[in-house]
């Protein structure tokens, strides 16, 4: 009797054109269906979209969008930094505009520390999409009658799947979909209970290593696909990891192919797409203890800048500047007591989740700060987290120990991370080993952080260069960083006076500068 076969199985073997190591031959029309789902389909960008497209990224999109239309799911798992988020926009645009949306709207799951980015990227680049956050105290489902999208975190999903549930989705997308790689989990099981047609992962880490994990995505977006986790196993995961079967792992291949597409910023192809440097403005929220802190320092200070004058004034001024950066930082770094924990602050809650993608992806990093006691934080918060072993450049690093931390950053293999004081650390050191900077606090003086970042990327760089400007939203940090790029005249004025042209603010003007919102 012939085999019973189910139709991913015959999927398999229509992309592998082999059945048990057996030839098969496809007829005509099978072959035609194979081109289709196969062949690269040239897709109208959205009219709404706000963006141009590198040619990588309108390969993507127009990938994904031939997918959801076919009904299939996709993983999208470009490297990091290479705008898998706006290829996912592009593709909720165009299914808007074709109307897709009216009567089942889009769910996207992420981290807590992504939402305000996927917010914000959103309106930029397809402000015709409308969004409602679902997370936070008080978080109500009625407003998604009048959005297109739903954007939620992977807390809220879990604990309210049963709410989620009841909506009915045409796309399901999550990002970091590293999340929920391990099967066995409850908020891995809690999200693949929320049915869609459409379903899209997006994951920046590499998972070629680890099948069980990749099985886990693929389960979540075609669902049934790659069979039981203990099929997968015997099929699969063991002869090519343990075996190191190479007819096996040419056959995974080709029936992941269609639904899966990762570049590398390494890739020919992509390294000339790419601007040398790329810089990305990264926002957090404030935690509630940061948040309490930060509105009783505002009001507190304010009293007595209400009432001063002349330089006493500008002083008083720049000291309450200098305190909320170190409120945003991190509660310890201005009360100068209590634990260096990272729940307590945004920053450094998204400072873990951006490290934990770069150490998957083996890449080494640049973490600048202008404090020499939030460095010293920076170091002590890491290496308990990630087991390494970190070096703080300073002031007080003498010119021998200097040459020594650059020497082992540039050259150890094990030395991933180098933290620096932005004026230690600025100027005159080539650390071109880094591909990825990060500015946990801004100087508001676009040349001294250009020159910083310039420590990676400069001649002997062979990789392009992620800048990542960590930026507080709804407070001071992010109004300046506004008003810098609106009026570029206030941007070259920063550079010879640094901090100094926000003394010369009037009391409504600093008021309505450092409220909250």
């Amino acid at each position: 009797n012939p085999p019973v076969l189910d139709a991913n199985k015959l999927l398999h073997i229509a992309l592998t054109e082999e059945y048990d190591g057996a030839k098969i031959e496809l007829g005509k029309k099978v072959r035609k269906r194979m081109k289709d789902l196969l062949q690269k389909k040239e897709t109208l960008l959205p009219k709404g979209l706000q963006a141009t497209l590198r040619p990588y990224q309108l390969r993507g999109y127009e990938w994904l969008y031939k997918n959801a239309r076919l009904g299939f799911g996709s993983i999208i798992a470009d490297d990091m930094g290479l705008g898998k988020t706006i290829q996912v926009i592009t593709t909720l645009l165009k299914l808007k505009e074709d109307g897709a949306l009216q009567k089942q709207k889009a769910l996207i799951i992420v981290p807590t520390t992504l939402l305000t980015n996927w917010d914000r990227e959103i309106r930029r680049f397809a402000p015709d999409l409308n969004t409602h956050i679902y997370h936070g105290a008080g978080r109500k489902l009625a407003p998604l009658k009048d959005a297109d999208i739903l954007l939620t975190t992977y807390g809220v999903a879990r604990s309210e799947t049963a709410k989620l549930q009841k909506q009915k989705w045409i796309v399901l997308a999550i990002d970091e979909a590293q999340n929920i790689k391990n099967p066995s989990t409850a908020q891995t099981r809690a999200i693949k209970k929320i049915k869609a047609p459409v379903k899209i992962a997006m994951s920046g880490t590499p998972v070629e290593n680890r099948l069980s994990e990749y099985w886990s995505i693929f389960d979540f977006t075609n669902k049934g696909y790659l069979g039981s986790l203990t099929a997968f196993k015997n099929d699969y995961a063991k002869p090519i990891e343990v075996g190191k079967d190479k007819r096996k792992m040419n056959i995974f291949k080709k029936i992941t192919a269609p639904f899966i597409m990762r570049r590398l910023k390494s890739d020919k192809s992509i390294i000339k797409d790419l601007p040398e440097k790329i810089e990305k403005d990264q926002f957090c929220k404030l935690t509630p203890e940061q948040t309490a802190i930060y509105e009783n320092v505002v009001n507190t200070t304010m009293k007595a800048i209400e009432v001063a004058d002349g330089i006493s004034r500008k002083g008083l001024v720049l000291k309450l500047i200098t305190a909320l950066k170190q409120v945003c930082n991190h509660p310890k770094q201005f009360l100068k007591k209590g634990k260096a924990e990272p729940a307590l602050s945004g920053k450094s809650q998204l400072l873990f989740d951006l490290m934990r993608q770069i150490l998957d992806n083996g890449e080494k990093t640049l973490i600048f700060t202008q404090y020499k006691e939030m460095g010293n934080m920076l170091v002590e918060m890491l290496e308990k987290e990630f087991d390494l072993e970190i070096d703080f450049l300073h002031g007080g690093v003498s010119r021998k120990k200097r040459d020594e931390m650059v020497e082992n950053f540039q050259n150890n293999r094990t030395a991933r991370v180098f933290i620096l004081s932005l004026k230690a650390g600025g100027t005159g050191l080539n650390l071109t080993a880094a591909n990825n900077v990060i500015h946990y606090d801004l100087w508001w003086n676009p040349a001294v952080e250009a020159q910083a970042t310039d420590r990676a990327y400069r001649i002997g760089q062979k990789n392009n260069v992620m800048v990542h400007r960590f930026i507080t939203q709804a407070t001071f940090e992010e109004k300046i960083n506004k008003m810098l790029k609106q009026k570029k005249e206030l941007a070259n004025l920063t550079v010879s006076t640094g901090e100094k042209w926000i003394g010369n603010f009037s009391d409504g003007e600093l008021r309505d500068l450092l409220k909250l919102g």
